[in-house]
């Protein structure tokens, strides 16, 4: 078949517009591409159409309200839009149930909602994370009820997502886009339009199972080496040794083409990928009687640090002679990860509900979430401003290392909370000039392997 993106610049139709499809929209209308967000989110539309965005990434706000100016960029709640569209990209959610189990219920509605809007010649690439199979089978299926065929009439492709929140737009103009096609053609103009639209070099895998399982053990990989980070914490933390200088020495190792590479420990890993995609790896091991027994014990172990940041803050508490149970704890940063406003599985929460079930009273701030939305999720009204928070407080808990947070005066700091006074560093990763200052200003300092 001939594909409708064969010369000249495809128009293209991105169907959910949360934080991965609003990316790829951005990045694409500013190469010069004319694209439709549609989103069955009728809010987030409007907001976007008011150029509000809410996702909390570097210069996306400025280049969706560029492109909607401009013209290159529609927004709609109506999947009618999608039958202009030379090119079809798919990035709703897919998260697990409380069982580990993949919830495709998503998906699925927007393949049913496609299929009899397609119209021959379309290119459909999917970005939604999925189980292996799931592309030629249950969104080839899916789509195939509105009468066309794929292959014979519409291409369909997997390209996973492996953008990193707070990095993803320089990355989407960099990295590699894996391609997997449901068949040669389809894969091959997949290439052609991520050349044509990125110029980044693209890499084409014969069926889409092996682009979906790059996803997953990417993903995998990396949420195993911040475990082995977050196991060398505890341990440098009993021994009385900075796991920082650990893994800095033991990271100029030259290994294969690179260097070993252990990534930081922190208070826990959170977002929508790292918590989830391991699991479904997991899954799909046990379906085929094979257990993965590195993926299991990388998630427990990441799990644990919550807990473990928790018992940080107990024992520094109670080696200045206060009590949890009475102590004020003003919390830092609520995100999952520095620098964004991500409250997915934020690691940030089950330490809250801790030490409040401690006893402890309880100060939450982050300049980067929305007032109502930080207290939707943790039950704690914000205090609207850092001072406020600090105010007369025993513990200082940095757990997200915003850029805000960076130029804390600890002088000033000192004046605002109870002395002596308990600084927790759960991933702000202080340097020891700073920790020495705040030790010589008569604060204590306790750190995740540090």
């Amino acid at each position: 078949m001939k594909f409708l993106l064969d010369g000249g610049k495809p128009s293209v139709a991105v169907v959910g517009f949360g934080y991965v499809g609003s990316t790829v929209a951005a990045v694409l209308t500013d190469c010069g591409l004319s694209v439709t967000g549609i989103d069955t989110d009728e809010r987030l539309i409007q907001e976007m159409q008011t150029d509000y965005c809410r996702f909390n990434e570097p210069g996306l706000a400025e280049m969706l309200r560029d492109a909607r100016r401009d013209g290159r960029l529609e927004l709609t709640t109506r999947y009618e839009a999608t039958r202009q569209a030379d090119v079809i990209i798919i990035t709703v959610g897919t998260p697990v149930d409380a069982n580990r189990s993949l919830v495709t219920r998503y998906l699925e509605s927007v393949c049913d909602s496609l299929a009899p809007l397609l119209r021959q010649g379309q290119l459909i690439i999917l970005k939604s994370t999925v189980a292996p199979g799931a592309t030629n089978g249950l969104v080839r299926e899916l789509l195939e009820r509105g009468g066309l065929r794929q292959g014979r009439d519409f291409g369909l492709a997997f390209c996973p997502e492996r953008l990193a929140e707070g990095a993803a737009i320089s990355q989407f103009r960099a990295l590699p886009i894996v391609v997997g096609g449901c068949d040669d053609e389809s894969a091959d103009a997949a290439r052609r339009f991520w050349t044509g639209a990125l110029g980044v070099d693209v890499d084409v895998f014969a069926r889409p199972e092996v682009a979906e399982l790059i996803k997953l053990a990417d993903n995998s990989w990396i949420d195993a080496n911040i475990a082995l980070g977050n196991e060398l914490a505890a341990l440098c933390g009993a021994l009385g040794v900075d796991v920082l200088d650990v893994i800095s020495g033991a990271n100029s190792l030259p290994k294969g083409d690179s260097h070993v590479n252990i990534l930081l420990p922190s208070v826990g890993v959170g977002g929508s990928c790292l918590t989830k995609d391991p699991w479904i790896l997991w899954n799909l091991a046990q379906e085929h009687g094979v257990r993965m027994r590195l993926v299991e014990t990388a998630r427990q172990v990441n799990d644990t640090m919550p807990a473990y940041t928790h018992g940080l803050i107990r024992a520094g508490l109670a080696d200045l002679g206060k009590d949890p149970a009475t102590a004020k704890v003003a919390v830092l940063g609520l995100a999952y990860k520095n620098n964004t406003n991500d409250l997915r599985h934020t690691p940030v929460r089950p330490v809250v509900e801790a030490l409040r079930a401690d006893g402890a009273q309880i100060s939450i701030y982050d300049p980067l979430i929305a007032a109502n939305e930080a207290e939707a999720e943790f039950g704690v009204k914000p205090s609207p401003s850092l001072e406020d928070a600090v105010r007369d407080c025993d513990c200082v808990a940095v757990l997200a290392g915003h850029e805000a947070f960076e130029g804390l005066d600890f002088t000033d700091l000192a004046r605002r909370v109870s002395m002596p006074c308990l600084i927790v560093d759960g991933r702000a990763y202080y340097s020891k000039e700073t920790i020495r200052s705040l030790q010589e200003t008569g604060f204590t300092y306790r750190g995740i392997g540090r």
